[in-house]
């Protein structure tokens, strides 16, 4: 796809509104625009009227300076990006059991574990390259454990497959520890040495049974009996897992209880083990490494920290909030209720990836909106000043991927028409915003960056030159860490959580007797913004469908490829039907890739208690034949 880069629809110029209409204008025009608006705003009703979203498709460097213009300049910790919708959960999940809330292992090392247990994600159509990896491991003899509500990919190639029903993960999970407890499989010194918590899960787990599980995920009891003895007996077990954990209203504790079944086999810190997250963007990781979080600096540091506060303070020369910002999930409805007066988008598409986009076009609409974006996005087209930025290839930088590899980008062409490096618009418009601090380049930037984020501290441009370093990578002589938590995990002791499994109330309501889950497919990337621009995936995946089993299609009456009525509380769609087995009868799959699709059922209001993440995997839905 790379042929959205040179595409003539690229934005390359600056876009004002007026009389309703989006207009062409000079960068002095809109900077000026947005300064004096920032500056009414912060007047008028305090910087906590204002907010940003930063990008996890832009380089670390101008993640960071997207977080420092709202933290540093505008004076409000209301900035947060897109990971709120996929990996918030890990981030707190993981940082509270483990210390870190980050893939613990290299993607390659996928190939040394003995046993692999791939749960909520479909990974040869969401992560390829790490679904290759996960075929070559199971070429050369490994064991591979799937459990998905789709019988996806990998499941031909498991040793066992539970099709279990969305958002009954924590059930699933304390059943495997309930079975490996009860083989005695758990790695007990690993477990007085490293970690606590123990006998308080061990208590609970003992009510998950097998049976009691296969009841509430809807899966054979025998199936989790030797997916359980597969997982604890290996020498090298490897936790794989996607959005199919964390998009829930207990996402978090979805993470937990995966981190539990590592933590009690003592899978953690070396090869072919580990529990590990597979980030769907080429830069969320780094964009949440650089702080672009409502509770975070840099580096993970908490604002709430006073000796963080001041440290930032003085590198930055500002006064900082304590303050905790809001989420993107909080922004939007804030928006809609006149709290948020001004919203400053970088490279996101609410419009299309955030949940309920009813409510998400009137939080938008009752905003001054700055969108900064390389196409005039479903969300650009809301905006009061658009931006033209650069893409990838387009400027320097750097990227973080899911196995915490920083690595270089380098420009390659230049920006169409007038079109700047984020960095710089972000640059300029600081500058007018009388903070004097001038960049000459992005290593400039980069060189700041390590100053203030401890895990950054020994990578440098000349070091990753040729080949990517992992963090942490504390000094110039460190080699990198590609394996999280050797020895002990991070926080000192691994943390075991006791989480009950909590049905979603999105399955409860009569009216809406089936389960909506979403997700990705191969041939469409997120909101389309690039993907949509090369004319071969746009002959492979055209248009948004919906998968519906045989027997649900034969009770409603339902052909194949015939438009379709999908409904949610939140609204309803015209769909087209794509009659298959791969769900259950009681399931429909939707891709969220489309403006006119899933997003517009799913539910923005039943939030992750710790971390604000929406339940996007489970929607319940009704289905009908047009009249």
């Amino acid at each position: 796809a790379y042929n959205f880069v040179g595409h003539p629809d690229r934005l390359k110029t600056p876009l004002i509104r007026k009389n309703g209409k989006l207009e062409e204008a000079t960068w002095d025009e809109a900077y000026d625009v947005i300064v004096n608006k920032i500056k009414e705003t912060k007047e008028s009703f305090g910087p906590d009227a204002i907010a940003g979203f930063s990008s996890a498709r832009v380089t670390n460097e101008e993640n960071y300076l997207m977080m420092k213009l709202i933290r540093g300049i505008v004076g409000t910790n209301n900035i947060d990006h897109c990971a709120r919708l996929c990996h918030a959960s890990t981030v707190a999940g993981l940082a509270t059991t483990l210390g870190s809330g980050a893939m613990t292992n290299a993607i390659k090392d996928i190939r040394n574990a003995d046993v692999i247990f791939v749960t909520g994600s479909n990974t040869t159509e969401a992560h390829p390259v790490m679904g290759a990896y996960i075929k070559q491991a199971v070429k050369d003899g490994k064991k591979l454990i799937v459990a998905d509500p789709r019988e996806i990919e990998l499941a031909k190639y498991a040793d066992v497959f539970m099709q279990i029903k969305p958002g009954t993960s924590v059930a699933l999970s304390n059943a495997l520890l309930h079975v490996i407890l009860e083989e005695g499989l758990e790695d007990r010194a690993y477990i007085d040495n490293n970690t606590e918590g123990f006998d308080e899960l061990k208590a609970l787990v003992k009510e998950y049974t097998p049976e009691k599980a296969a009841e509430i995920c809807g899966v054979n009891a025998d199936d989790i009996r030797r997916a359980a003895k597969l997982y604890g007996k290996a020498t090298k077990g490897s936790i794989v897992y996607s959005m199919g954990i964390t998009q829930h209203h207990n996402g978090t504790e979805n993470v937990m209880s995966l981190s539990n079944l590592a933590l009690a086999t003592g899978n953690l810190g070396k090869e072919g083990t580990g529990v590990n997250p597979l980030r769907g963007q080429n830069n969320v990781q780094g964009a949440c490494d650089m702080g672009a979080l409502p509770n975070v600096f840099p580096g993970y540091q908490q604002i709430a920290n006073n000796e963080a506060i001041e440290k930032f303070e003085e590198t930055w020369g500002v006064k900082l909030s304590n303050k905790m910002g809001l989420t993107v999930t909080e922004a939007i409805p804030a928006a809609e209720k006149g709290d948020i007066k001004l919203l400053y988008i970088m490279g996101e598409n609410p419009m299309v990836s955030d949940p309920d986009t009813a409510h998400v076009e009137k939080g938008l609409k009752n905003t001054f909106l700055v969108v900064q974006d390389i196409f005039l996005t479903e969300t650009a087209e809301l905006a009061d000043v658009v931006l033209p930025a650069a893409a990838f290839a387009e400027k320097d930088g750097t990227f973080t991927n899911t196995e915490r590899r920083v690595q270089r980008v380098r420009k390659a062409v230049d920006a169409p028409g007038v079109a700047k490096s984020d960095w710089q618009i972000l640059m300029e418009l600081m500058n007018r915003l009388g903070y004097d601090k001038k960049y000459n380049s992005a290593e400039e930037i980069f060189e700041e960056i390590r100053t203030v984020t401890p895990q950054y501290a020994g990578i440098t441009y000349g070091r990753i030159e040729e080949e990517g370093i992992c963090w942490p990578c504390v000094s110039e002589d460190h080699p990198g860490t590609p394996i999280l938590h050797v020895d002990k995990p991070a926080r000192g002791t691994g943390l075991f959580k006791s989480v009950e499994w909590i049905e979603s109330t999105e399955v409860t309501n009569e009216e809406y007797p089936y389960v909506m889950t979403t997700g990705r497919i191969l041939y469409q990337y997120h909101t389309r913004t690039m993907s949509n621009k090369s004319e071969g995936i746009q002959k492979i995946a055209p248009e948004v469908y919906v998968e519906i089993n045989p027997i649900l299609a034969e009770e409603k009456g339902i052909k194949d490829g015939e438009m379709i009525k999908v409904s949610s509380k939140r609204g309803e769609i015209q769909v087209k039907a794509k009659i298959t087995d791969i769900v259950d009868e009681n399931v429909v799959f939707i891709p969220f890739h489309w403006a006119d699709g899933a997003n517009v059922l799913t539910n923005g209001e039943i939030l992750d208690k710790y971390c604000k993440i929406p339940g996007l995997k489970v929607t319940g839905v009704k289905i009908e034949k047009l009249a």
